[in-house]
Order: C-alpha cells, then structure tokens, then sequence
C-alpha cells in the first residue's frame, strides 16, 4: 500500500472501556514503530515496585518492627507510584501487523494478545 488507511476515527469512551476488537488469523505479528507519551521511571516509583514485591513475597515471614516499617516505606512511596501510573494512561503507540493494517493511536493497554 502506498499510503495507511483509517478503519475509522477514534472513539473516546469511559476509561477501560472496550470499543471493539480485531480478531487476526493465527501467526500474524506486528512491529511497534512508536511510542508516544512514554516517560522513563522516577526511582521512587522503581524503589515502590521492588519494595512492594519483597512485601507480598516476604512480608509474612518478617519481624513486626521490620514489616511495620516497610508498610510505611511503601506508604510514602505511593504517590510517585500512583503518578508514574497516571502518566502511563497517556501512552499511545503506533503498531504496522504483517497483514497491512496499521494501529496508529492506540493507548497502549489494549494491546493484549488473547
């Protein structure tokens, strides 16, 4: 194809909500060509993950004082946490399958393979 073709104008709906789904033959891959809006990580929201992680994997066999203090570390952390995802909902990417078509705009959640 000489130029990309629009399946339709996008559609703003409720957060999460699904507008509809392309159903590809088996095999077919794509290739992201861009990512629009991605932000790096702070290390605040790296030092929420990991310590959230070493809570839900260890927390049960920890000292109270240990566990008690971790659960406030993590606490403190939550608002870079919950920021890092916030930003997240504004990343979109642009995506060529091997079939021709072309996802352009596309926030990046949806792309989930079934």
């Amino acid at each position: 194809m000489a130029e990309d073709l629009g399946i339709g104008d996008a559609v703003a709906g409720e957060a999460g909500a699904v507008i509809g789904f392309l159903s590809l033959g088996a095999g077919i891959e794509g290739t992201v060509e861009r990512v629009d809006g991605e932000l790096p990580q702070s290390q605040e929201a790296g030092e929420y993950q990991r310590l959230k992680a070493l809570f839900e994997d260890f927390g049960h066999t920890m000292p109270e004082a240990s566990r008690t203090r971790l659960e406030a570390e993590i606490a403190a952390l939550e608002p870079h946490w919950a920021a890092y995802l916030e930003r997240g909902e504004q990343v979109t990417v642009r995506v060529r399958l091997d079939n021709g078509f072309v996802l352009d705009g596309a926030h990046q959640d949806i792309l989930t393979p079934l």
